[in-house]
C-alpha cells in the first residue's frame, strides 16, 4: 500500500513538526492543565505534554495495541515520560478513563474514523467527555493536489474521507453549534492562496 504525499521526507517532517508544535501552543494557550489525546500512536505529541509544567495530567488512548506498546517503550525512556498514562480504546466510545479533562485532541486521527461513527465521535467526545478545549486538525483535500495526491485518491490508505475546508467548516460549525462550543480555524503549513494549506485545525471552546 502506498501513502501520499510522494514528497521529500523533510517536506512532511517539517510540517508533522510543525502540525505538534501548533497543537502544543494552542494547548498552552488554553490553560488546560489535564489534556486527553485520542488517537495518540506512538505518543510523539505526549511527549512534548509531559516536558510542560502547566500539564499536570496526561492521558493517551488509542484503538492499536501496537502503537500504545510503542509509545510505553518511548515514554519509558523519557523521565517525563512516567507521568503520562495509556489505555486502550476509541475515541467513538466513551469510558471512565475519558472524563475531567480540560482539553482533549484529535490530531489527524478523524479522518480514520468510518463517516457512519462520526455521530458517535461527536456525543463521546463532545457530549460526555465535554472538556473546555478540544483541538482538531485534519488532511485538507484541497491541497492534495500540491502533494502529488491522484484525483480520487487519499493520503493514506486507512483514511476513510478527506475533507475540503468548506466540509469541515460545516462539519465543525455543526457540532460546536449542537453541544454549546464557539470555533476558531487556523491553517498549518505552507499556504496556497487558491488551496489553503496542508493540515486544518480547528479549536473548539465550550461556552459554559
Amino acid at each position: 500500500m502506498r501513502i501520499y504525499p510522494d514528497r521529500p521526507s523533510e517536506m512532511i517532517t517539517d510540517l508533522h513538526t510543525e502540525r505538534l508544535d501548533r497543537v502544543l501552543r494552542a494547548l498552552l494557550e488554553s490553560g488546560a492543565k489535564s489534556v486527553l489525546d485520542l488517537g495518540c500512536g506512538p505518543g510523539e505529541l505526549l511527549m512534548r505534554l509531559a516536558k510542560e509544567n502547566q500539564f499536570k495530567k496526561i492521558v493517551g488512548i488509542d484503538s492499536s495495541r501496537e502503537a500504545l506498546a510503542e509509545a510505553r517503550f518511548i515514554l519509558s525512556r523519557q523521565e517525563q515520560g512516567r507521568h503520562v498514562s495509556l489505555y486502550h480504546g476509541s475515541f467513538s466510545s466513551y469510558s471512565d478513563d475519558m472524563a475531567g479533562f480540560d482539553a482533549a485532541v484529535m490530531v489527524e486521527t478523524i479522518e480514520h474514523v468510518e463517516p457512519k461513527r462520526l455521530s458517535a465521535v461527536e456525543k463521546t467526545v463532545f457530549a460526555d467527555c465535554r472538556p473546555k478545549t478540544v483541538i482538531v486538525t485534519t488532511p485538507n483535500q484541497e491541497y492534495n493536489l500540491r502533494h502529488g495526491v491522484p484525483a480520487g485518491r487519499f493520503r493514506h490508505p486507512d483514511h476513510r474521507f478527506e475533507w475540503t475546508r468548506i466540509k469541515f467548516r460545516n462539519w465543525a460549525e455543526g457540532v460546536a453549534g449542537r453541544n454549546g462550543y464557539a470555533t476558531r480555524f487556523d491553517d498549518i503549513g505552507e499556504v496556497d492562496p487558491a488551496l489553503g494549506s496542508s493540515t486544518q485545525m480547528a479549536i473548539f471552546s465550550r461556552k459554559l
